[in-house]
């Protein structure tokens, strides 16, 4: 292992130019030669491969999105277009890579690995939903973005005495509806993971109307439906007046928080050290505390499990 490439793929997220950092730091220090690939899979099948020296990564820990850019590549779903990528590792000389970003991207990296140049994936996702970590790159500073938000709105909603319905990113998981809403306090939470009636819904909105509680906030998972969408079926159940905040793209930008940069730091830093040991369809994660890597076939092929008990224990807290 002489020359290594790191590359972002799929949506941005708070922690990618950290991991970025220690990967190429962390690379030089070992004595490899690292290069960086613009514009993930497409970069890659373009040939837009650089060398990455330690003043590239200088002042990049605290900056949200990704330094490399990052895009969707359909492309590279295709025969010809992984054939392209091939070459353009071989032409660079390019002996393993490391790949930051969700599940989509790790089955790239396996693709790759198939092919025999060994990959080892980074999870940076603000969802936190993929398997076999307990944490992604990216959540913690999204979750604080939108409890952010939420304390803001409430502002709003004891000044007017209304009902806000905030629209949080999920589309397959509640992790950012769930934690937000038990960290904001709010009154109703609506994840993908469980299928509440609007009847239940409505009860307890009405619980706490009549002990005189004159304002609420629900939190809605995109992946359960939008906030308006939800607006409108709860108009058909209660005259309560209600506002719409949805809170959209500015839940994945901003500076990492501390977690996030300390997270990227040691998951870059392993990422380094699993390909050095030979190693490739691994994935980085968290597990207990401890930054440990294991198979990526877990990640795409396991199943994401929310912490439920978070769940109910927001709705005992929020009578």
């Amino acid at each position: 292992m002489k020359r290594i490439a790191v590359l972002t793929s799929g949506g941005d997220a708070p922690g990618m130019n950290p991991a970025i950092r220690a990967v190429v730091r962390k690379g030089i220090y070992e004595g490899l030669e690292v290069y960086g690939v613009y514009n993930g899979y497409q970069g890659l099948i373009e040939g837009k491969i650089e060398p990455m020296t330690l003043g590239f990564v200088g002042d990049i820990i605290q900056r949200g999105g990704t330094k490399l850019y990052s895009a969707r590549c359909p492309e590279f779903r295709t025969e010809e277009g992984q054939k392209r990528a091939l070459e353009q590792i071989k032409k660079h000389q390019i002996d393993g890579l490391v790949i930051i970003g969700g599940d989509g991207s790790y089955q790239g990296s396996m693709v790759l690995t198939n092919h025999g140049i060994p990959c080892v994936g980074v999870p940076g996702t603000i969802d936190n939903d993929i398997p076999g970590t307990d944490y992604t790159l990216g959540f913690d500073t999204a979750l604080n973005t939108v409890v952010e938000a939420i304390d803001k709105i409430r502002d709003t909603a004891t000044s007017h005495e209304r009902t806000f319905i905030i629209e949080v990113m999920g589309r397959d998981a509640g992790d950012i509806a769930v934690w937000a809403g038990l960290a904001g306090g709010a009154e109703t939470i609506l994840i993908p993971e469980v299928n509440e009636s609007m009847e239940s819904i409505v009860q307890r909105l009405e619980s706490g109307s009549s002990r005189g509680k004159k304002h609420s906030i629900i939190i809605v998972a995109e992946g359960v439906m939008s906030g308006n969408e939800f607006a409108d079926k709860l108009k058909e159940h209660t005259a309560m007046d209600t506002r719409v905040s949805v809170l959209g793209h500015i839940q994945r930008g901003g500076t990492p928080s501390a977690r996030d940069r300390v997270m990227a730091s040691q998951f870059g830093a392993k990422a380094v050290e699993v390909l050095l040991q030979g190693k490739g369809g691994r994935a980085i994660g968290l597990r207990h505390n401890q930054i440990v890597d294991y198979d990526m076939k877990e990640a795409f092929e396991g199943k994401h499990e929310l912490d439920l008990s978070m769940y109910h224990l927001s709705k005992e807290l929020s009578i």
